[in-house]
This record gives C-alpha cells, structure tokens and sequence, in this order.
C-alpha cells in the first residue's frame, strides 16, 4: 500500500516525523499544536520517494491559511483512510502519543466513553445468545432465576486474570502473612457468611461471597475488588455457598429451606430442591459433582443427587442442628459438627459418617464442652482442625479413632458464639481464623505459637480464605456486610 504522504528525503532531525504536507513554518503557525497520524495501517514505515517531492495532498487543493488548511487535510485523510472502522481520524493526538519515530500508539477503548464512536464489543457466549433468542420467541418474559445486571449480561467473567497470569506457572511456595488491605467491598447489606475463591488456578480472581441480605456476589477480587454477579435465588439469608471443583458452578443453601445449584456463566439455575429444614452448610462430594450434602436445623444430614432430583442418602442424628462439614481425604468419609453438649462431655459433637452405608463411624471424638462452628483439613498431613466456642482450635488426627492431640492448642482469639471459620494455608504452615473482636489471626502450625494479627472494626470476622495461587493474598468477611482482601 503506498503512503498517502510522500515528503523529501532529508537528514533533518525531524526526519521520521511526516509533514503531512505543511511546510515547516505552517507547523510552527499551528495555534493548536496539532499533529496529524496520516498512516495507520504502517505506522513504523513511511514510504519516500526521491522522484516526486510533492505531496499527493496538494492535488486537492488547500486552502492558504494554515488552520484550514489542516482541517482540509483532516477532512481528506477521513475519506481515505482503508481502516476507518478502526480508527478515528478526528481523534486529535497530542505530540506525546508519537514514539518510536512517528508511530501511533492506540490507547485500549473504554466501554464507558461516550463520545467513542467505535468501541470492542464485549465476548457474549453462544449458550447466554440462546437463551436471549429463546426468551424473545416466548413472549419476552423475565426470568425469575436471577437477577442479573446490565452489565453482567455482555461481561464474560471467565477470563485469565491481568495481574494473575504470570503467577500461575509458577508452583506455590511459602505463605506470606499480608500486610495491608488493598480492596474493601461493601455492596453487601448484611453479613457475609462465607467467602471462597474459584478453586480453578486461572480463575481464582474470583471471590464468591453468601450473605444474609439473600445474594451470592461474585466478585474480581484481584485485579478491580468490583463486583462481577449478584445471584438472587433466595427469597431468605443466604446461609452458605461452594464452588463446584469444575468452577463454573455454585451450590448455595439459605433459611428459605431452598437449594439451588447455579451456572455462573449464564446465571442459569441447573438444579432447585426443597427441604424439610432450614438450610445451614452444603458441601460436594470431592469424588462426584453431582452429588453433595447439606444440614442445618434438622438431627438429618441428607445427600442429594442432581441428575435423580431426589436425596440418596440421610445421616440421622439426636441433635437439633448441624453446623459444618467436612469431607475427608478420598470422600468415604466426613464429619459433621453439632450442636449437642452435654454436662460431662461433648458427646456427639463431632460425628464421623461413612458416606456410602449411612453409618456413624465415631461421636466420641470431641470431650470438652464447646461446639464447633467450623472445620478444616490440613492439605499435606492427616489432620484436621476444629474451630471451637472454648476460643481456641483443636488438632485431630483424620485417621480413625480421630485421636484429639493435647499438646497442641491455638489459641488467642475470641469467637463468643459467632460462626468463626478457620483455615489453613495452601501450604500448610500457617493457620488462620477470624473473630468476634473482628481481627485476624495467624498462627504457626508447627509451634502452634500466635504469630500476627490484623486489626479489625469492632465487627466479627467470620469468614477467611488464603488465596490457592498467590501466597500473600486473603479475603475476610465481616458482621457488617464488608469484604476485606489484604496482601
């Protein structure tokens, strides 16, 4: 393609800027200080031709005053130009926008300017297109699924993550303790129960939060702290929530005794199930995503198996509810936590299942007086931790017979009644937990001595999560509807 501006070949400094076919001393007439592109599709080559040193612009005729004279050139190159579905020709750069010897450099478009007249349009997948079509042939009905935003509509969330992407070659190494807080979320209205990050490597940017305010947020909680997704099932509390290990899809359970699995991507519900019981804590089975398991306030712990519609199994036990559980390494086992405590001893506070036969393997695997509102799996040893109301964590092996080890005990921080979460590093090293005070604790697994904490609001800290890929990163979730993430 030949250049639309062809000038003299000259030793002058300015030798790679083009003219554009002003002469000098119009250029330095220019009120404006304008600069003219006057090649996009080669901006690093501009063609010279030692035959001819006239512009080709001259042919059309321009105007003797150099302010109108460059409109003219403006208003000509528009016309010209072979790529003008990709560039702007009115779109004036200043002289700061030039490197490299005269080349342009395209700033990235954005889909809030208005006065763009070109814009990317965003990725809109083939099934959410469907589904929009579909809509339309039946009468234009809203879905009562979920609520979902505008925005949310033409944004494709599954996207590699901009400043995740260069860590996720490299392999984990040892958990740092974060520093400072770099996003404060607070579009929730109530409580956040639980947060937990997409179990995927190249999709752990995103952050699922369940709230009492009905709603299950999905938030990039790397690269903006925005929300992406609200999901409003629940007509009630949003009692928990859980990726699926596929990390498309989200199990979530709420106090309006409803189930309800859910595509992210599309907002789509896959699965609805009703309960006899208000529903506190869901969990997959690690070894089958079509099935998982859910209690709360009911002595029953039922598994539900998506592609029946219908429960396959039920766990009864003498207690009015259930607060976590916990699957362990090779999912034929679990364990569940209750709310029964007797006089003497914890009996039946902690329960251990066999998956298949429905049989208790052990309910005397906890003696002390506390209920535990939470658990966590050690992710290299066998062992697990229980977060108690005794405001400490307990250690136990995951072998049978789930022997409590005394000498170990971390403790520090109070928990006075809240559902106070613990976990444990990716690495194992470190373990962390909330509040009632609302700090963060962290303590050495290995010394089990406290090592840090982070300050908090006065409002409980019930939820933590260590980010799986990036290893100073957590996200805490708050009485007060706040989500923190710290580095």
């Amino acid at each position: 393609m030949s250049s639309l501006v062809e000038y003299d070949d000259s030793d002058s400094e300015t030798e790679g800027i083009p003219d554009c076919g002003l002469p000098s001393n119009e250029q330095a007439e220019n009120p404006a200080g304008l600069v003219i592109p006057c090649e996009v599709s080669r901006p690093h080559s501009w063609k010279k031709d030692s035959s001819s040193k006239v512009s080709k612009l001259s042919s059309v005729g321009l105007p003797g005053n150099p302010v109108e004279r460059m409109e003219h050139v403006v208003k000509f190159t528009e016309r010209s130009l072979p790529y003008r579905s990709h560039f702007n020709p009115m779109t004036v750069a200043g002289t700061s926008d030039f490197k490299n010897h005269g080349s342009y450099v395209q700033k990235r478009p954005s889909l809030d300017d208005s006065n763009r007249e070109t814009v990317v349009k965003p990725y809109i997948p083939k099934r959410r297109k469907q589904e929009q079509m579909s809509s339309v042939e039946d009468g234009g009905e809203a879905s009562d699924q979920t609520s979902v935003s505008t925005a949310d509509i033409s944004q494709n969330i599954f996207r590699v993550s901009d400043y995740l992407g260069p860590h996720l070659p490299v392999k984990y190494t040892s958990t740092e303790i974060p520093q400072k807080m770099v996003f404060m979320m607070n579009e929730h209205a109530a409580p956040v129960n639980r947060v937990q990050w997409n179990p995927l490597r190249q999709y752990s940017h995103l952050l699922l939060s369940a709230s009492m305010d009905t709603t299950i947020k999905i938030w990039d909680a790397v690269d903006s702290g925005k929300c992406l997704k609200t999901l409003s099932h629940h007509c009630q509390a949003a009692r928990d929530a859980q990726w699926s290990l596929c990390g498309h899809k989200i199990l979530s359970g709420g106090f309006d005794s409803t189930l309800y699995l859910t595509d992210v991507e599309t907002g789509k519900q896959i699965y609805k199930s009703k309960t006899d019981f208000k529903v506190s804590v869901v969990r997959f089975q690690p070894q089958d995503l079509n099935v998982f398991l859910c209690g709360g306030f009911s002595p029953e712990l039922k598994a539900w198996d998506i592609r029946m519609e219908k429960a396959i199994h039920t766990y009864k036990a003498a207690v009015q509810q259930h607060f976590e559980i916990l699957f362990l390494p090779g999912g034929n086992e679990f364990l569940s936590t209750t709310d029964s405590v007797s006089r003497d001893s914890a009996d039946r506070t902690i329960i251990a299942w066999d998956f298949g036969t429905t049989a208790k393997i052990s309910n005397q695997i906890f003696h002390e007086r506390y209920t535990c509102p939470s658990l966590a799996s050690h992710p290299k040893e066998s062992v697990f931790i229980a977060q108690t109301n005794g405001n400490y964590i307990a250690l136990f092996s995951n072998q049978r017979p789930y022997k409590m080890n005394k000498k170990k005990r971390f403790e520090g921080h109070k928990v006075e009644g809240f559902a106070v979460q613990c976990e444990f590093s990716p690495d194992g090293s470190l373990i962390v937990t909330g509040s009632s005070e609302g700090k963060v604790f962290f303590y050495n697994y290995h010394t089990s001595k406290l090592l840090r904490s982070i300050p908090g609001d006065d409002s409980a800290c019930v939820s933590v999560t260590f980010h799986p890929v990036l290893p100073s990163l957590l996200a805490s979730s708050y009485w007060d509807g706040n989500i923190r993430v710290w580095q």
